[in-house]
């Protein structure tokens, strides 16, 4: 591109009428310039040449910076006059830069944007691992008839122990084994506490699922932490039977796990149901698979009726707490119940 002429400045003689238009034919030379610097840059046709134009004119040795650095050959009186018109001169080869590059960037590939197209959502994570099975168990359970609630974590020694026909004696209530609160109160070591305050609520029949942490002091290894969830069920009406209790897990494991799931119940006790039983399911640890323990049930004790005001000879029912990592880890194939909570995105992400 080649570089526009600068205007000479000539010195101003002390002459009188003289100065006035010497100045007067100089600013009409910076018009003359200012033109032809204009018609330059509107010749410019790619980005090159267009930056060199900008070097040529603007940069910081350009013709521009040469022009204003010759007023100190004006004469003083005049300076403000030939400021002004330099000032003005650059502002108007800058704005014509700026629209002239705007002008030739280059337009973004594809078609036009349709904004009448949604938009892209924006990432809000998902539900943890445990609360996608707790949901798909109460899922389960509510088309069986079930209707879903909840219970307080942090309970008292009636709802968690004595409603539940735990006695005083019991090792069950021993503080090593429970999280007791100062000023009273005890973190709620079973889900079976939400049975109790439905039944003094709801006069039979009822048939309740509830879900929800609960907490005991546990060494942590590979299938015991010191806080789990559990979903507890409960049936109250007449005529309930081990049966119908069977019947229900049974359809539950093949609801959640399949035709193929396999469950075994094993004799067992506890306080608040008689006859009771173990849980099991057959899930793989370590590459092998065991029978693992997933819950307890059994039929409600006539002493939890009677303790509710309710008569064990015309009620019965059954109750039954499942262990939602356990479940998890079977459904999963997950080895350890640890993992669960060492929050490593690496193996959130797979679920």
């Amino acid at each position: 591109m080649g570089r526009s002429i600068i205007v000479p400045v000539v010195r101003f003689f002390r002459l009188e009428g003289v100065e006035t238009r010497i100045l007067s034919g100089m600013l009409a030379q910076l018009d003359t310039t200012e033109e032809q610097a204009l018609a330059t840059l509107g010749s410019a046709g790619t980005a090159a040449e267009i930056e060199a134009w900008r070097i040529d004119w603007l940069g910081s040795k350009g013709q521009l910076k040469q022009l204003m650095g010759r007023m100190k050959e004006v004469d003083a009186s005049e300076r403000p006059a030939f400021g002004q018109r330099m000032n003005a001169m650059k502002k108007s080869l800058e704005a014509a830069f700026k629209a002239k590059n705007n002008a030739a960037a280059t337009p973004i590939a594809g078609p036009p944007m349709d904004v009448t197209e949604p938009g892209i959502a924006a990432g809000l994570g998902r539900r943890h691992v445990i609360s996608h099975t707790v949901a798909e168990i109460i899922d389960v359970f509510a088309r069986m008839g079930f209707e879903p609630t909840t219970g307080p974590e942090v309970e008292d020694e009636w709802h968690n122990f004595t409603a539940l026909n735990v006695p005083e004696s019991h090792p069950a209530r021993e503080a090593i084994d429970n999280y007791y609160l100062e000023g009273g109160g005890i973190l709620r070591s079973q889900t079976s506490t939400v049975q109790i305050r439905v039944l003094e609520d709801t006069p039979p029949p009822v048939r309740i699922v509830a879900a929800g942490r609960v907490y005991r002091p546990d060494t942590h290894d590979a299938t015991h932490y010191s806080m789990f969830h559990q979903v507890e069920g409960l049936w109250v009406d007449r005529g309930v039977t081990m049966v119908d209790l069977k019947s229900t897990l049974l359809g539950f494991a093949h609801a959640f796990f399949g035709d193929d799931a396999e469950i075994r119940m094993r004799p067992s006790f506890f306080p608040f149901t008689e006859p009771s039983a173990e849980i099991d399911m057959k899930m793989r640890i370590k590459d092998e698979w065991q029978w693992v323990e997933v819950g307890g049930c059994g039929l409600v004790d006539p002493n939890v009726l009677e303790a509710l005001k309710i008569d064990p000879n015309e009620w019965s029912g059954f109750a039954f707490g499942l262990g939602v990592e356990r479940i998890a880890m079977r459904k999963h194939g997950i080895a350890d119940i640890r993992w669960l909570y060492d929050n490593d995105a690496r193996f959130l992400r797979q679920f």
